[in-house]
């Protein structure tokens, strides 16, 4: 049996007077499609002209650094950024000959104008109005959470609906945390985004969040920012930490290779330090629709290979962080409150649910069953355990903020012992066609293409 994250109107956290009602529902994520909203919270401002910014979606298969390297040299193309992961396409300045031409070629889906699209209302995503967020006395006051959450992503790029702090980690070497891929904005906005009367509101509404830049562009979480990442919020007082990714480059970490084992060690080790400095690590389970207290098959590792070598794997290899004892594993549910049917799930893993979206089975009469969040420049709408495991982070800092500083089990056992139990799904699970289990679901990372583009 599962458990969801009681719905906050249900389950009271009180302290000197004051009242949050809290909640949520069972968490390295995918993203199934994204949109940049265009009604009710968004609406254009002005198309773009024959020349301008434009972005050149690619088919499956293309490599798209290599396309957009050629178009590049060509007059009338300037590409401004390039994408290759979750969807392949590249942002460009282009001349309306390029256009043009770009469109008709061989290998591209479609050429769309890259406009600008501005906030017109609040509003409240359908993760955070389920578990009635809105009915917080933080929400409700317009106020703060004084509580401070790292996000440990693809970094987090300052918005008007985030309250990102100036502290904060680039764990690969550069400088700051903007985010260039959009996964780690999407995260905190569900985290965190204000209620401000624009764009959304987040379960812990303007909590104090620290961007720690932990996966490249591409949505790689490699050992040694893995690393950095929990040392850094382990000395910088944070209290709790998301973590809506798998530490590549393997998805099991086995100890009975040398170097995995190695890896595991080391990571489990700075995992193990943050904790012992009061940190809560909250993780998404996976998007691999597997059961992680079975042995599996896992054909993905190592994700730098192009065609891994498939290979069983038994209880003897971990998934980090997520299985990394003491971490809070978040697997995801849909609207109808059952399982997503790319979520990975098991025993001895998966602590709590929360909504991760679900656009094939479980879509509201109105919507598309996904999460919709900040991202770089607009709102996206994204489905996965890492849109699931923020909704739990921000139960967590809402938790603390409410009762003072609790050590992480105890944050854990409260989430545990405030949800509202499930009945677990089919073991296997496979909820019916055209969905294929592991290894059918692609690897984790968000990817924003640019305002106003929608893709399906």
């Amino acid at each position: 049996m599962g458990q969801e994250i009681a719905p906050l109107g249900r389950r009271r956290f009180v302290k000197t007077g004051v009242t949050h009602q809290l909640g949520s529902a069972l968490a390295v994520a995918m993203i199934a499609a994204v949109a940049v909203v265009a009604s009710g919270i968004a609406e254009p401002v002005s198309a773009a002209p024959p020349s301008g910014d434009y972005i050149v979606a690619l088919e499956d298969g293309i490599d798209a650094k290599a396309f957009a390297a050629a178009a590049d040299a060509r007059s009338g193309v300037d590409v401004e950024q390039v994408y290759s992961v979750a969807l392949r396409a590249f942002h460009a300045h282009l001349t309306g000959s390029a256009t043009a031409q770009l469109a008709q070629e061989a290998g591209v889906r479609f050429v769309s104008p890259n406009r600008t699209f501005k906030a017109s209302a609040q509003a409240l995503p359908t993760g955070v109005d389920r578990i009635e967020g809105d009915l917080s006395t933080v929400y409700a006051a317009g106020s703060s959470v004084n509580t401070p959450v790292a996000v440990l992503d693809t970094g987090v790029t300052p918005d008007p609906d985030l309250n990102v702090q100036a502290i904060g980690q680039n764990c690969l070497g550069g400088v700051g945390w903007s985010d260039l891929n959009g996964h780690g904005t999407h995260t905190a906005g569900t985290i965190a985004a204000a209620s401000n009367g624009v764009g959304i509101v987040g379960v812990a509404p303007n909590v104090k969040i620290a961007g720690i830049k932990a996966g490249n562009d591409d949505g790689f979480f490699f050992p040694e920012a893995v690393i950095c990442a929990f040392w850094w919020a382990g000395s910088h007082g944070i209290d709790v930490t998301n973590n809506s990714y798998f530490a590549d480059p393997w998805l099991f970490n086995c100890r009975n290779d040398a170097e995995q084992r190695a890896i595991w060690k080391a990571e489990q080790r700075a995992i193990r330090y943050a904790m012992q400095k009061g940190v809560t690590v909250v993780a998404a389970e996976g998007n691999e629709n597997i059961d992680l207290s079975k042995q599996n098959t896992d054909t993905i590792s190592p994700d730098t290979d192009p065609n891994p070598p498939p290979r069983d794997v038994t209880n003897a290899c971990l998934v980090i962080p997520v299985e990394i004892p003491g971490v809070v594993g978040v697997t995801a549910d849909g609207y109808n409150m059952q399982k997503a049917y790319y979520s990975t799930y098991g025993v001895g893993s998966a602590d709590v649910v929360a909504p991760g979206g679900d656009r094939r089975f479980q879509i509201p009469p109105t919507g598309n069953g996904r999460v919709l969040s900040t991202v770089p420049g607009g709102w996206a709408y994204a489905q996965g355990t890492s849109m699931a495991s923020p909704h739990a982070a921000g139960v967590a800092a809402l938790a603390i903020s409410q009762h003072g500083f609790m050590p992480p089990g105890a944050v854990e056992a409260l989430l545990q012992t405030t949800a509202d139990p499930l009945p677990c799904p089919a073991n296997p699970f496979n909820p019916g066609p055209p969905f294929m289990t592991f290894p059918g679901s692609p690897r984790t990372t968000l990817l924003v293409i640019g305002a106003g583009v929608s893709v399906k």
